[in-house]
């Protein structure tokens, strides 16, 4: 796996660097040498967030947390990024072996359950043309933390979004 380490408004140290690497070591046998992790560490005051962002066939796993020591915030988001991965492997191990099986075999009751998701509302809307600071603008007067329109630019579906941090992201469809 390909580490990446970055100190946003801090200077990492040689000891926090070799600790994140070990940590993070023991994913290795869950990803292949293709898997690419970043770690930012961002002090505000006296809070330090730890975020790991881990790429791997085109699945994303993210966490991040904060304490009030680096060590303690990175111990957090290993924990935190561990088990959503052990959640998602654990799904994905079931749904590959069921659906290896005859067509007549019956999924047990209880891990049909744990792999729906339930979706209580849907909503249709027709998706016109806008600018992106319309979309912002349209989403604030709703009062939503996120909107989907056509990006008038390129005609293509995009999503802005509101961040914990009151700036705003958008969301665009990749090539590839």
């Amino acid at each position: 796996m390909k580490i990446t380490i970055t100190g946003r408004k801090v200077n990492l140290r040689d000891h926090f660097k070799e600790l994140a690497v070990k940590k993070l070591s023991r994913f290795d046998r869950i990803f292949d040498e293709d898997a690419e992790a970043k770690v930012v560490v961002t002090v505000l005051k006296n809070r330090q967030t730890v975020e790991i962002t881990v790429h791997s066939k085109g699945m994303i796993y993210r966490a991040e947390a904060t304490a009030e020591e680096m060590n303690d915030a990175l111990d957090d988001v290993i924990g935190a990024l561990s088990s959503q991965i052990r959640r998602n492997k654990t799904r994905l191990e079931k749904r590959i072996h069921f659906s290896g099986l005859d067509e007549d075999f019956q999924v047990p009751d209880d891990l049909e359950e744990s792999e729906q998701y339930k979706i209580v509302r849907t909503k249709r809307f027709c998706v016109k043309p806008m600018s992106v600071e319309e979309a912002i603008l349209q989403m604030n007067l709703l009062e939503h933390q996120f909107f989907m329109f056509r990006n008038q630019e390129d005609n293509q579906i995009n999503v802005v979004y509101k961040r914990r941090d009151g700036n705003y992201g958008l969301l665009t469809p990749d090539a590839e």
